[in-house]
């Protein structure tokens, strides 16, 4: 929005400097007038001894004046003269740390998002504003950073089934007579797999957003129903899923909470040992949070794997597992949406153990 020009910062402060500074000179030279001026007698009155020689000069209020007056109004010129000079030069060196930030803002309005202030001395009001300035500016780089890693890889993976229908159809259209039967299958399933990948990004962005309404869960019910809906794709695997729970009610999106259950149930069974593989499901409250432990067997993960496995379109060790990559990812934005945290750490026999805490529900 477009504003009328009005006066600098920097004037105004060298004009309230100088002001400040005529109204001391003001109520010092009045104070002179009331304690000193106003008891000098308007007449002179010369008192002669008997006897004594020579005569006296004793000053009269009149007199006084016409040699204070113009001196005073010469004090009020200089005074006024270093107001406007000093108070110029102060308020410049007072507002030089804005004058950084406000180059820096205007760096970052043009899309520059690597510069920073750096502002040096003693903390201050000034320094805190760009120290600030600065953390909001790393923050948003790396924001904007993982939002284009995002969207590369998004683009990537949408690419992929586009393209493998692409080639399905065109060795179609090339080869009339093809078993139709196999080509509607794998296109079926790569459709399956393009849609399940859309629906993953519609999920994080809405989590993302924080765009649900707040209501009143119990986390326990809320992982037994994902345990219940998952327990027969373990048992086809092989997997014993072993759960124990107590009370644990906190405030968020029963839907979002849900599909945080599930994948992490989902995920600690497609990536567990092939065969009697387990899973330890906890849910218990702990002072202010709720606590949900998801702990599963399997292959054995470095520490560096498993700080990336929130990142989007990672698939930890085993890339050929099924999946989008999407699943830890949507975990973190939703506990994060939620005002939780999510604790990734490998097991020491192999496999993963995640931790997700909640705020508890006071109520």
């Amino acid at each position: 929005m477009r504003r009328q020009p009005g006066l600098s910062v920097r004037l105004k402060l060298t004009l309230s400097y100088a002001a400040f500074l005529m109204l001391a000179g003001t109520l010092l030279l009045a104070a002179v007038w009331l304690f000193l001026l106003r008891y000098v007698p308007e007449r002179a009155v010369l008192v002669v001894p008997d006897g004594t020689a020579g005569s006296s000069v004793f000053p009269v209020r009149s007199r006084l004046l016409e040699v204070f007056a113009p001196r005073a109004a010469a004090v009020f010129i200089l005074l006024l003269i270093f107001g406007l000079l000093g108070g110029w030069i102060l308020s410049g060196r007072m507002l030089a740390p804005l004058t950084r930030i406000t180059n820096a803002t205007r760096l970052a309005e043009n899309g520059s998002l690597s510069h920073r202030i750096k502002l040096e001395g003693s903390t201050d009001e000034f320094r805190e504003l760009a120290d600030g300035f600065d953390r909001m500016l790393a923050q948003l780089e790396a924001h904007v950073d993982e939002q284009k890693r995002f969207a590369a890889n998004a683009s990537h993976e949408l690419r992929t089934p586009l393209a493998i229908t692409q080639t399905l159809l065109d060795v179609a259209i090339n080869d009339p007579d093809r078993d139709s039967g196999d080509l509607d299958e794998r296109l079926r399933a790569i459709n399956t797999r393009a849609i399940n990948l859309t629906e993953a990004l519609l999920l994080l962005s809405r989590a993302d957003q924080r765009s649900f309404a707040q209501e009143r869960v119990d986390l326990s019910l809320i992982v037994e129903e994902a345990t219940e809906t998952l327990l027969p794709f373990a048992e086809k695997r092989g997997i014993t899923i072993e759960t124990a729970g107590e009370l644990t009610p906190t405030t968020g999106s029963h839907t979002l909470l849900l599909q945080l259950a599930t994948n992490l149930l989902h995920n600690a069974i497609v990536h567990n040992l092939p065969d009697h593989g387990t899973i330890s499901v906890t849910t218990a409250a702990r002072f202010n949070t709720v606590v949900l432990t998801v702990e599963n067997t399997g292959e054995l993960l470095s520490r560096q794997l498993v700080s990336t496995l929130t990142e989007p379109f990672q698939r930890g060790a085993r890339t050929h597992q099924p999946g989008v990559g999407l699943g830890l990812a949507i975990v973190k934005s939703i506990t994060e949406a939620h005002g939780g945290t999510l604790t990734l750490m490998a097991r020491l026999g192999g496999g993963l153990h995640v931790t997700v805490a909640l705020p508890v529900d006071q109520a």
